[in-house]
């Protein structure tokens, strides 16, 4: 029989465990609570002002939803675009065509059945191959009357394109502008004749793109084309079109169609546009004046954006949608091809057509992204972005930081961070196949991020003593070494200990011209001064692109690149240092103008294979590199006097992968203090970021040639090809023809 007592006991001592364990999630729980409610005010605040981070991070979403789940292309729809691409152009002739090859091009696409023809262009001015106009171009003299009655006979192209335009249904281009209103009465007229406008809820002046100009086609074309559609795009900050406007405003009042809703309309045979708004009937708004909601056209309802415009779900480019303008010309295009289909004729010559970016290709035609966009419609099958989104991610949010509080109230760091990842995991895969399966693009990013660092932040709070000894260590550190190093003493302090590895790597070295010189003239205070001011400017830089200081010597610098952090690019990045020290130098000249005085240094640079790490004893060690092509790095930095040049390289340098994008040229073949061989010396002209200047680019090739011909010392074609540079007169090659002028004189003296 079980002792009253001892059964007391041990419930007194479940209750006591129980207290403990609510004690320690509590004395968690407190500062959490206070991180939760933190983060879902923040988290408030960036949901609702949705600042331009957030929208950028969405579109990056989107863009990789599209890569990995692209729209499936269907031949079978009835779009095609005639490609006015390089066969063409071969075949007809340089573009733009005369209008009469258009005309036959519009007459007989009617002929084969389009449902409408659409050209992507804006035919604003006469056709420049008219009679007319080639008459203009006929200069005074004996045969002119001559000439010009030969023109007499030749037919009127753009009478010919009208009366084409006007037997088939055709839609022209018009450019809308931001530029100083230039709307004409007769303009805007002609795009309200084409088609009509009814609406639904609120007015859609207030959403659509707007503009205050427009480039239309000459009136009589105009006037005989079926429609007329705005060629516009509308990109993302990044310049990627992911939705695509069916509608713009104009300053006056005038709605303006896009090219393919045009297309869609006349291919159709229907005469007005109907824009369902917020608060119309059937759409729920509260009141609140939300947005375009849809727009039909024809037979067809299409979801839109707030702007009117539709979200689009992009297939690959393919060419099955094209047919050769030039197969249509000479009847050789098959009419299954162009019957009942709708035709866009546009240019994919290289050259010709805008390019455009999408969330999966980094380059397509415009005409490309419209028929994409009447397939789209075609199908009805469409990307949306309710307007509910929003709110729904912050709710997603919320939720998953207040289980994430808990998750770091109740359970270890690891635990927590382990349920998570699993939850954040079912988020981003919930929002995926949403967007697959659904069509609906709701972001995972905002709550996925936000919330993960909700958790970090709670899981971490833990670990802040940690944290602040190794920042301690950081402090202390990192006054001798580069920071790369510090961190990784502090996640590895076995590196405190001799020993070293070979690694191929790039070495600069720096140093004041004529430094004894400008000091004489200065105090210990003063001098001191100048060269910590100018020590600082130049590390800037190389710490800048990730070099290492190894060690200052009075006024020169050592660095290296690729240890203790691997560094696959680090003769770009030590070539690019070396030049954005130039520009720093000339900026310390600059501003301490008077103060001290100007600053020229030299800087030598050299990559091969060195030996890096704690080299010293066992009382003390630094991190250094030592070898050959160190030494050879040095060597170059004094050679930089002999040359009168201010970045010497040596050839690994310049024949590295990874510095192709510099511009280098040949000063030397000679031998270097502590080397047998001979190696290339060169010099670095620019870079990416250094344009070189064309005469410059010019003196490269009479230089090399003269390098060439003095490893032969054959100094007749070197005074031939010095003489050449010369005359090209670029300054950055002076000093170095100087002193090879003075070794071609030695060299006749000699002799």
């Amino acid at each position: 029989m079980t002792d009253p007592a001892d059964a007391s006991a041990t419930r007194s001592a479940r209750r006591s465990r129980r207290a403990a364990r609510w004690k320690r999630i509590l004395k968690r729980g407190l500062p959490l609570t206070a991180s939760t409610v933190f983060f879902l005010l923040f988290g408030a605040l960036l949901r609702f002002s949705d600042p331009v981070v957030l929208v950028q991070f969405r579109s990056l979403v989107f863009d990789e939803f599209q890569s990995w789940h692209p729209r499936d292309f269907d031949p079978d729809l009835p779009v095609r675009i005639v490609a006015i691409d390089e066969g063409s152009l071969d075949r007809i002739g340089q573009w733009p065509w005369p209008r009469h090859k258009l005309a036959e091009l519009l007459d007989r696409l009617t002929a084969l059945g389009a449902a409408s023809i659409s050209l992507d262009f804006v035919f604003s001015e006469p056709d420049r191959m008219s009679g007319e106009q080639i008459a203009k171009l006929i200069p005074k003299g004996p045969d002119r009357q001559k000439l010009l009655d030969a023109l007499d006979g030749m037919p009127d192209g753009d009478a010919l394109f009208e009366q084409a335009l006007g037997q088939s249904a055709s839609v022209l281009g018009v450019v809308l502008s931001n530029s100083e209103p230039d709307l004409t009465t007769d303009a805007t007229d002609i795009l309200r004749d084409k088609v009509g406008f009814a609406f639904a809820g609120d007015s859609p002046q207030d959403f659509l793109p707007g503009f205050t100009g427009s480039e239309q086609p000459l009136p009589a074309l105009a006037q005989a084309a079926s429609g007329l559609g705005a060629l516009n795009w509308i990109p993302s900050r990044d310049q990627i079109v992911r939705e695509v406007p069916l509608l713009f405003r104009l300053a006056d009042g005038t709605f303006a169609p896009s090219l393919a809703a045009e297309a869609l309309r006349v291919a159709q045979g229907a005469s007005t546009y109907v824009v369902r708004s917020s608060n119309a009937s059937g759409q729920q708004a509260f009141d609140e004046s939300t947005g375009v909601n849809a727009i039909r056209i024809g037979a067809f309802d299409i979801p839109t954006t707030a702007t009117g415009s539709v979200l689009l779900h992009y297939s690959p480019a393919s060419l099955e949608r094209h047919i050769p303008a030039w197969k249509v010309l000479d009847g050789t295009v098959d009419p299954d091809q162009v019957a009942g289909r709708i035709m866009l004729v546009g240019a994919t010559a290289p050259g010709l057509f805008d390019l455009q970016a999408t969330p999966i290709d980094p380059a397509i035609t415009g005409i490309e992204i419209n028929a994409q966009l009447i397939e789209h419609i075609l199908t009805q099958t469409f990307l949306q972005r309710p307007d509910w989104a929003l709110g729904l991610e912050f709710v997603v949010f919320a939720a998953l930081v207040i289980l994430f509080g808990v998750f770091a109230a109740a359970f270890s760091p690891l635990v927590s961070v382990l349920l998570g990842t699993a939850t954040l995991g079912l988020v981003f895969g919930g929002s995926y196949m949403l967007f697959v399966r659904q069509g609906l693009f709701l972001d995972p990013g905002f709550p996925i991020f936000g919330s993960a660092l909700s958790l970090f932040a709670a899981t971490s709070w833990l670990a802040i003593r940690e944290r602040a000894d190794r920042r301690w260590v950081r402090d202390a550190f990192g006054h001798y070494v580069s920071g790369d190093l510090v961190k990784q003493i502090v996640s590895d302090p076995d590196m405190l200990s001799l020993g070293g590895e070979l690694r191929t790597m790039t070495v600069l070295f720096s140093d004041i011209r004529n430094f004894t010189t400008r000091a004489e003239g200065m105090d210990a205070q003063e001098l001191t001064s100048y060269v910590n001011a100018f020590l600082t400017d130049l590390t800037a830089v190389i710490d800048h692109h990730g070099g290492t200081i190894d060690k200052y010597m009075g006024d020169a610098i050592m660095a290296f690149w690729n240890a203790p952090l691997e560094d696959p690019d680090h003769a770009a990045h030590a070539c690019q240092t070396a030049l954005d020290m130039l520009d720093a130098l000339k900026a310390f000249n600059r501003n301490n103008e008077g103060k001290y005085p100007a600053t020229e240094i030299g800087i030598g640079l050299n990559t091969g294979i060195c030996c890096v790490g704690n080299l010293g004893s066992e009382q003390r060690f630094d991190y250094s590199v030592i070898g050959d092509e160190v030494n050879v790095g040095a060597r170059l930095e004094s050679q930089t006097k002999t040359y009168g040049l201010s970045i010497l390289v040596g050839g690994e340098t310049a024949r590295d992968a990874a510095a192709k994008g510099f511009v280098f040229a040949p000063v030397d073949y000679v031998r270097v203090k502590g080397k047998d061989e001979k190696i290339d010396i060169l010099m670095l002209l620019g870079g990416p970021d250094h344009p070189v200047a064309p005469d410059t680019l010019r003196a490269i090739a009479p230089v090399t040639a003269m390098v060439e011909a003095c490893k032969i010392s054959d100094w007749a074609k070197v005074s031939h090809h010095l003489g050449a540079a010369q005359a090209i007169n670029a300054p950055e090659f002076k000093s170095l023809l100087n002193y090879y002028s003075e070794l071609v004189k030695a060299a006749k003296m000699a002799t």
